[in-house]
């Protein structure tokens, strides 16, 4: 997917196709874990697997070198991430051994219509070589909007949204079996619900955790 000609998104008829296996529900610590047979089943791998150990490694506590193994392995996810989308609207943090990649809906989507923008087809363009890089991962793909009086509308929305960067994805080579996708409405306000705040809210947020 080039930034060169505008992006569309497939018919919406046909995004269940494009999204078969990823899961339509929160990222936790049990659903990883539900997932995981899943996962390993369409040739995942756990962070721990995902390189050779150096030598100074080789020996020790297993638990440590894992820990060890897995810190250095998003670290270096961060650092890619953090370099290569230094953009108005996006950010990167890390919560934990997890990784947030926040994308501002203007930043990636067009204003006039609901769909993914030349500018952000080439963010998430970005996104999908270093998940592909780092393909021990999963990945909660959350939509969120603005405050709304129509919570239905807003639910809505939100998951339109964090669909259409799944569906992206996974044209991309991303397995659906690494994601889950949830539209979360107005919860989780990052910003005050003035006319500023109101377009920092409107967001997708990619969460990216270990696979271990």
């Amino acid at each position: 997917m080039g930034a060169c000609t505008q992006y569309s998104s497939p018919n919406r008829n046909t995004w269940s196709q494009y999204l078969y296996g990823a899961s339509f529900s929160d990222m936790t610590e049990t659903t990883k874990t539900a997932k995981l047979p899943v996962y390993m089943g369409h040739g995942g791998k756990i962070v721990t697997a995902s390189g050779a150990l150096s030598p100074n490694m080789q020996y020790g506590d297993k638990n440590d070198v894992d820990n060890t193994v897995l810190v250095n392995y998003m670290a270096k996810m961060e650092y890619e991430l953090y370099d290569s989308l230094r953009k108005p609207g996006i950010s990167v943090q890390r919560a934990g051994t997890d990784i947030v990649v926040i994308l501002v809906r203007d930043a990636i989507m067009s204003v006039d219509i609901a769909d993914i923008s030349s500018d952000g087809a080439d963010t998430l363009d970005i996104i999908t070589k270093i998940l592909n890089k780092y393909n021990a991962t999963f990945l909660e793909i959350a939509g969120y909007t603005d405050s709304m009086n129509d919570k239905n509308a807003a639910n809505a929305l939100s998951l339109d949204m964090a669909q259409r960067v799944g569906v992206y994805f996974a044209q991309n080579k991303v397995s659906t079996s690494r994601m889950f996708i949830v539209g979360r409405g107005s919860a989780r306000p990052i910003a005050a619900q003035d006319d500023i705040g109101r377009l920092m809210n409107r967001r997708v947020e990619i969460r990216i955790s270990p696979a271990r």
